[in-house]
């Protein structure tokens, strides 16, 4: 039986919860870590390639129970324009126009937006983070678009790219930070095809969902991306997978605050994920730990 683990993007609060969440698992006995394979998206891409290097759950939390920097990266240009990002992502999901086309617009966009940092400085803080040069030794893969086409490329060991630079396509959100530069083409968040991409763990007999940015569908962009997550779910289960979806409970919710780009939200996050993830082991427990 194979096992895999999907982590999904939700910024430095996303980050902060999956990692509590995977500590709080861990105390009650489900080890995530065990994962046959691991695939992150965005802020899951972070926390996926320091669980497939080896990181303990504790010391994956740690960090995040302070209020000091932690993995946040620290912004030194203009505040993001938030308002065009938005408008570019209701476009993206409404279904008007081919989604590829839809994100090749929005990568167009965000190599001339103006961002909190430079290219250089944000690869950079990604070597801070995962200070590992090699790709983790189990299979660990992390999701980007290629601004050019809009296309979904999934990054791995046998890709040939340094591991932090992949990191960093997966979390670069257009218009906030810079798209990354790899082999000439340029790269942007991967949670612009899907916040899981969880359809990629097709194949494996359990997966382990980690959805931080299913909420409650309240809003047109709220229930076409939840529409997103059931069909990859349905995809993963027609495949004859076992799948458990983790998505934020009301506290939870109330920790991430409006903007899980709000790195002050990072301890709420964490504790709450703390607390999820051990309330949740139960539930858990039999389909992680059959072999």
């Amino acid at each position: 039986m194979t096992r895999a683990l999907v982590l999904g993007g939700g910024g430095p609060v996303g980050i902060a919860w999956e990692s509590g969440l995977i500590a709080g698992l861990a105390e009650k006995g489900v080890d995530l870590s065990s994962a046959d394979y691991i695939v992150g998206t965005s802020a899951g891409s972070v926390v996926g390639a320091q669980l497939a290097l080896g990181a303990s759950a504790e010391s994956l939390v740690a960090p995040m129970m302070s209020s000091g920097p932690g993995t946040a990266p620290t912004p030194s240009g203009p505040a993001p324009d938030l308002a065009t990002l938005i408008n570019k992502m209701q476009e993206l999901v409404s279904g008007r126009r081919p989604p590829e086309q839809a994100r090749a617009e929005i990568g167009a966009w965000a190599l001339t937006a103006p961002t909190m940092m430079s290219e250089d400085v944000w690869v950079a803080n990604f070597a801070r983070m995962i200070p590992q040069e090699k790709w983790p030794n189990r299979k660990y893969e992390c999701t980007a678009i290629d601004t050019a086409d809009g296309s979904l490329q999934v990054w791995s060991k046998d890709s040939g790219v340094e591991l932090e630079r992949a990191v960093a396509s997966s979390c670069a959100v257009p218009g906030i930070f810079p798209p990354v530069t790899i082999r000439g083409r340029r790269y942007m968040d991967g949670g612009m095809r899907s916040p899981t991409n969880a359809d990629l763990a097709k194949g494996h007999d359990t997966v382990v969902v980690v959805a931080v940015t299913a909420g409650p569908r309240n809003n047109d962009m709220a229930r076409r991306f939840g529409e997103i997550l059931d069909n990859e779910v349905k995809i993963l289960r027609d495949g004859g997978a076992k799948v458990e979806l983790i998505i934020p409970d009301e506290k939870s919710l109330e920790a991430f605050g409006l903007n899980l780009m709000d790195s002050s939200r990072r301890v709420d996050a964490a504790k709450a994920g703390v607390r999820q993830g051990q309330a949740d082991a139960e539930k858990l427990r039999s389909a992680w730990n059959q072999r």
